[in-house]
């Protein structure tokens, strides 16, 4: 085995999916969080006023956690020898393009959803 290959698998053993999903877990509720706020103070801008629009926000923040908790959930309960199996790498990179898929893609069709409310209004 040459050196590449020998580091290579060493380092796949050693990666533990349950720190590195709860690290990207961590990581897409700060980015869904801060979208959400700046897309929501855009949205404000435009002329949405009142108390509403602050509290579809604190709505919006708090329902992400459970999805998120899931995601996070489903990888804690691995066992030493299964979160650094490379067998789960697929299933761990699935996971984490749908956990980012939320979070980066939630926060925008949430604020249309509530604009076409509050066109409707």
């Amino acid at each position: 085995m040459g050196k590449a290959t020998e580091q290579a698998t060493t380092n796949s053993r050693t990666r533990d999916w349950r720190k590195a999903m709860s690290d990207h877990v961590a990581y897409g509720l700060l980015a869904y969080t801060t979208l959400q706020i700046f897309v929501t103070v855009k949205a404000l801008s435009e002329g949405a006023s009142g108390l509403l629009p602050y509290m579809a926000l604190v709505v919006l923040v708090a329902g992400i956690i459970p999805v998120c908790r899931w995601f996070e959930k489903r990888w804690a309960v691995l066992d030493d020898a299964q979160a650094a199996d490379p067998a789960f790498a697929g299933e761990f990179r699935r996971d984490v393009m749908a956990l980012w898929a939320t979070a980066i893609g939630l926060p925008f069709a949430l604020t249309l959803m509530f604009k076409g409310v509050l066109n409707v209004i």
